[in-house]
């Protein structure tokens, strides 16, 4: 069953704020991002229907809502899995929620002049200038519609060498804050926010889907979790050492067969999750370890952030091939 509650994210929550909105129980912002206050204003119209009062909008509470229509399942359940899983490692590195992780937008912090998308490709490493090309190559009308007079000055950008790329870029930011002028911030973030462009970054993040995919085989893990998993690792981590590998191996042997495959695809999941996160600079072990076991386990907090992976991204253990 269809259930929206807090820690959901995604365009139907946005519907669901809006509509609150108009009604007067909902006063925060329009983000896609089903947190307290949206919960206290879901709780506030049932309670003037006179419904269930638990702050969640399923079935019924929808149908309230919108005269009588149907819940709506998440879109992003019937996208491909490499969209699936790029939108929830795009999520946990942005600290946004859909669509909105396609369009995480920072400035010079990190000394890359503009990082934007949801794997932050960048300036300074020049990863995201073949983006922003094949935008302009592909849909020449889409990138000028957006960016308008200032879609002349990207082009020429574009075309310039590595040191005049960065030195527009931090012409264009407050360097205080790290933060993009307008118009051009609100400009990036509509082009984050155009399917087209989400289409793109898939497109540019297959080589790690890849990757994700022969770890999955390496390690004898089957299911869509394990992609998603495998996928977070190539992304935040980069790989897993020989050493590591060797223990993750040797603690797959004590894992006792309760003849439950999917028991024992966790096990492995958690055996993954807390070795490479084992791995880490010392300093981020705690951070590495909550994120990788949220996708292990399928439901977790990362930075403040309630996932259910199933609920939200559609990624169970539903076997990969």
């Amino acid at each position: 069953m269809t259930l929206f509650r807090r820690g959901s994210q995604g365009p139907e929550v946005s519907r669901i704020q809006s509509r609150l909105k108009e009604l007067g129980h909902y006063l925060g912002p329009i983000d896609a991002d089903f947190g307290g206050g949206t919960e206290a204003a879901v709780r506030a119209f049932q309670k003037t229907k006179e419904l269930q009062v638990d702050g969640k909008v399923g079935p019924i509470t929808w149908a309230a809502l919108f005269d009588g229509a149907t819940i709506e399942e998440p879109a992003i359940l019937s996208k491909p899995l490499a969209f699936r899983s790029l939108a929830l490692t795009g999520s946990f590195e942005t600290s946004a929620p859909i669509p909105e992780c396609f369009a995480g937008l920072s400035g010079d912090f990190d000394g890359q002049g503009i990082s934007f998308g949801a794997l932050q490709w960048n300036i300074g490493q020049g990863s995201l200038q073949p983006l922003l090309k094949e935008m302009d190559q592909t849909h020449p009308d889409i990138l000028q519609e957006i960016f308008g007079p200032n879609g002349p000055v990207l082009r020429a950008m574009l075309q310039t060498d590595h040191a005049e790329q960065l030195a527009w870029a931090r012409s264009i930011q407050d360097l205080n804050r790290f933060v993009l002028f307008e118009p051009w911030r609100g400009q990036f973030k509509t082009l984050g926010r155009r399917e087209e462009f989400q289409s793109m970054q898939v497109t540019h993040a297959d080589r790690l889907h890849q990757a994700a995919l022969a770890l999955c085989d390496t390690y004898g893990v089957r299911s869509e979790r394990a992609l998603a998993l495998m996928f977070d690792i190539k992304v935040q981590n980069g790989s897993i050492s020989d050493l590591v590998r060797a223990q993750i191996e040797r603690d797959f042997q004590q894992i006792e067969s309760a003849g439950d495959q999917a028991v024992e695809e966790v096990a492995r999941l958690r055996i993954i999750a807390n070795r490479r996160a084992e791995a880490a600079n010392p300093r981020w072990i705690e951070d590495v370890r909550h994120r990788k076991l949220t996708i292990a386990n399928g439901e977790g907090t990362v930075h403040g952030t309630h996932y259910n992976l199933q609920e939200q991204y559609g990624l169970g253990l539903k076997p990969l091939r």
